[in-house]
């Protein structure tokens, strides 16, 4: 049987390595696939990892593997370097009988492997794509980075703010002009008045981190949420005069990328929910002073709706480019 060998980072995972792994995997009978790891990486092991055994989840002669690189020295020359890599493998893994790499130091590990060295689009004429320049600029290189590998570079945009703002409208029409997913404000999805419960605001909570999930699978590099966890627990603190603790688990577990905050300058309008029409004022500085105590930095949204739209999509050009 030959058994080759794939080694990397895959921090993220993209075309230009599934493309060296289906090489390989062509040319031998069984692929270790090595992933190896620190505990500084950028994007954390598990999910890296992940995207691997996914992706190749139907090829059994692919094998992907952990390791953890506590042995590297980058300071040392090519040919020490590998020494150690090619000392380390011998232990962990069963006989490699050829390397598979795109890089410059495959030559070098091959030979202190003692084994043949296979190179992969070394000019990456192919596939002109690193994981660091992906890393990045991300969205320069969207098209090489695999859908499952997308959700975790996707922006995540929050339109905060008090009622009656324009907050739902514009999440609708941005999304249409980023070509992109939006996330509704889901409350309207379970209450019709301002008479609910904790029970309620819970699912609320819930229903709304699940539906951010699940529409960042699907976003094309940004996902515009029409409010966010904070924004429930200042409704339900003003309502119910206690915030349950799992609204603040989930605004942990959400991170937002850009925030907007709507300025109460355009008129209120009355839609059978809103009934904050004469607190404008207080509740736009609760909203702002939310931010402002996490440390959150925030563009303020305000003049026209059209003014609002054009204010936003300046930013998000910038986020984008």
């Amino acid at each position: 049987m030959k058994r080759g060998l794939v080694i990397g980072k895959f921090s993220p995972l993209h075309q230009g390595h599934v493309a060296l792994i289906n090489f390989a995997a062509s040319q031998c009978d069984e692929l270790i696939v090595s992933m190896s790891y620190t505990d500084a990486d950028p994007i954390p092991k598990d999910m890296r990892f992940f995207w691997i055994t996914e992706t190749f989840k139907d090829r059994l002669e692919i094998k992907p593997e952990l390791i953890k690189d506590d042995f590297d020295d980058e300071n040392l020359p090519l040919e020490e370097r590998t020494k150690k890599w090619s000392e380390v493998i011998r232990k962990v893994y069963p006989p490699i009988d050829v390397l598979f790499s795109s890089e410059e130091y495959g030559e070098p590990f091959g030979a202190n492997l003692g084994v043949p060295h296979k190179s992969f689009d070394p000019q990456r004429s192919r596939f002109p794509v690193s994981a660091s320049r992906i890393r990045q600029y991300p969205f320069q290189y969207w098209d090489f980075i695999l859908p499952i590998v997308r959700p975790f570079f996707v922006k995540r945009v929050c339109l905060y703010g008090p009622e009656s703002t324009g907050k739902s409208t514009l999440a609708l029409k941005l999304a249409q002009r980023y070509h992109t997913e939006f996330v509704p404000e889901v409350a309207r999805e379970f209450i019709s008045s301002n008479d609910f419960t904790l029970d309620d605001i819970v699912q609320i909570g819930n229903a709304h981190f699940r539906r951010i999930e699940e529409r960042s699978q699907l976003a094309n590099k940004i996902l515009f949420c029409d409010t966010d966890a904070i924004t429930t627990q200042i409704y339900c603190r003003h309502y119910l005069k206690e915030v349950p603790e799992i609204l603040y688990e989930l605004e942990r577990k959400v991170k937002y990328d850009l925030y907007f905050l709507f300025d109460i300058d355009v008129p209120w309008t009355p839609d059978g929910l809103r009934d904050l029409g004469d607190q404008r004022e207080s509740m736009m500085n609760v909203f702002r002073n939310e931010l402002e105590q996490r440390g959150i930095a925030y563009v303020t949204v305000k003049g026209t709706y059209a003014q609002r739209e054009e204010i936003i999509c300046h930013e998000i050009d910038q986020l984008l480019h």
